[in-house]
């Protein structure tokens, strides 16, 4: 299917940082020097921009406004994979609402957590973010019914062997049913190329009680004035 323009939101944790190097230059000539010379003088800027070798340089979205945003997750690959990818590739996810975001996200912060022993509390703030793409060819596996196997809500065998070959045959992206919000949409690009620009939203808190995400809320900063 063809998307001229569509807006997602994504929620990512405040802990990693807003702006990299990605998002101080123009284009991919100024990267490049600009990336040599940090790299004589920063050892941290390949932490910080990961594995480069994963995403081509022309498919990077240079100028645009969160530029890093768009291309973390192809450089900052989960090696544990994710629904539609087996840890080989990075996906940027985005659900078609922010309630869309929010409820993935607790979802697989409960599964993560749970996997810790001995933390009976945390407290997690992600930031919140508005991504505009297109236009872009996304594959619609919304023709799928909501029992398909792509769709099981813990099995990924067949929607990483789904992804995994949409992505060979190079498609740009799809678009699926949410599986943790039932009658919800989301996306997963398999490229930054057709990102045009995500900004900051608010910020969320996440309580962790130990046994699951106990209660979710919107960040608010007062000025206070002596």
């Amino acid at each position: 299917m063809s998307i001229t323009q569509e807006t997602g939101y994504r929620l990512v944790n405040s802990r990693f940082p807003p702006v990299s190097l990605f998002d101080d230059v123009a284009d991919q000539d100024e990267f490049d020097l600009l990336y040599e010379l940090q790299s004589l003088t920063n050892p941290r800027v390949q932490t910080e921009l990961g594995q480069l070798n994963l995403v081509p340089r022309e498919e990077i979205p240079f100028g645009i406004a969160g530029c890093t945003y768009a291309t973390a997750p192809f450089t900052h690959v989960n090696p544990e994979g994710s629904r539609f990818s087996d840890g080989q590739f990075g996906v940027l996810y985005m659900g078609d609402t922010l309630d869309t975001a929010i409820t993935e996200v607790a979802y697989h912060q409960s599964s993560y957590w749970r996997r810790v022993t001995g933390l009976s509390y945390d407290r997690l703030v992600f930031r919140g973010l508005t991504c505009r793409f297109g236009p872009v060819e996304v594959v619609d596996a919304t023709a799928l019914p909501p029992g398909d196997a792509i769709y099981d809500p813990c099995d990924y065998s067949a929607s990483r062997s789904f992804g995994k070959a949409l992505k060979k045959e190079k498609a740009s992206g799809l678009r699926y049913r949410s599986v943790r919000l039932p009658g919800a949409i989301c996306w997963g690009l398999f490229s930054p190329r057709s990102v045009k620009r995500i900004t900051q939203a608010a910020h969320y808190e996440f309580i962790w009680d130990g046994q699951a995400i106990s209660s979710i809320g919107r960040v608010i900063n007062y000025n206070l004035r002596g």
